[in-house]
């Protein structure tokens, strides 16, 4: 069930999320371990993760602030939140903002995986579909593309040769493979079908001051690129 799930673990306790981090990683989860809530928004917010465990008494944020910030910002993956105080009111704040799950401290390693081998299915059944790749995310039920400053609708085919290109962004996909998995062989389709799309999703990327482009590889492919800098032109 691990293979792969990426787990962002905010705890302030060193020696607690140290012992975390070794067994999540024996159980074959990789770990971003962080130690206060300013750290855990921007990772919360800048990477991508299967689940999301945050101590409620932390530095900087407390975890209720840093779950409803992530979920003001659209963040939907799911978050189990620690908490050391049996107080009713922390659970249920944490629950009404959006938390998926709590464990009281002190609680056992096989309580808290149990729980998150819970999540990760939860996780594949509710959470809407969402990839982000940059500045900008591609909503699976409603096929929008966002960023902070504006959303726009894609077509059918659009939205197929966005998904391909975000879901894995370092491969490069050959014009062949879109024609092949978004209009399929039969097709009347030109070959030139797939340039057009591409520049249709181009000037929408372009239109979302996104800072992600679709990079043509000559003779090889498209691939998608992260700007690090966005360039004022």
């Amino acid at each position: 069930m691990g293979e792969n799930m990426r787990i962002l673990l905010a705890e302030d306790e060193k020696e607690l999320s140290n012992a975390l981090v070794a067994i999540l990683k024996h159980n074959n989860y990789s770990v971003d371990p962080v130690y206060d809530g300013a750290d855990a928004l921007d990772y919360g917010l800048s990477e991508n993760y299967d689940i999301i465990i945050l101590d409620i008494m932390m530095p900087k944020l407390s975890g209720l602030e840093v779950l409803k910030k992530l979920r003001d910002k659209g963040i939907h993956t799911p978050i189990l939140m620690l908490t050391a105080k049996a107080e009713i009111e922390d659970r249920i704040t944490g629950l009404d903002l959006g938390a998926d799950d709590y464990l009281s401290k002190p609680f056992a390693m096989g309580e808290l995986l149990a729980r998150i081998r819970a999540m990760g299915r939860r996780k594949s059944e509710f959470t809407p579909n969402i990839i982000g790749v940059g500045n900008v995310s591609l909503n699976k039920e409603n096929y929008e593309l966002t960023n902070d400053k504006a959303s726009l609708r894609l077509g059918n085919k659009e939205y197929q040769m966005m998904e391909m290109l975000m879901v894995n962004p370092k491969r490069l996909i050959s014009t062949e493979q879109f024609m092949e998995r978004i209009w399929g062989y039969d097709a009347q389709a030109e070959i030139n079908v797939v340039w057009v799309y591409i520049s249709y999703l181009r000037k929408k990327l372009d239109s979302l001051e996104a800072n992600v482009k679709i990079k043509a590889v000559r003779g090889v492919g498209y691939q998608l690129e992260v700007c690090e800098e966005a360039e004022n032109d």
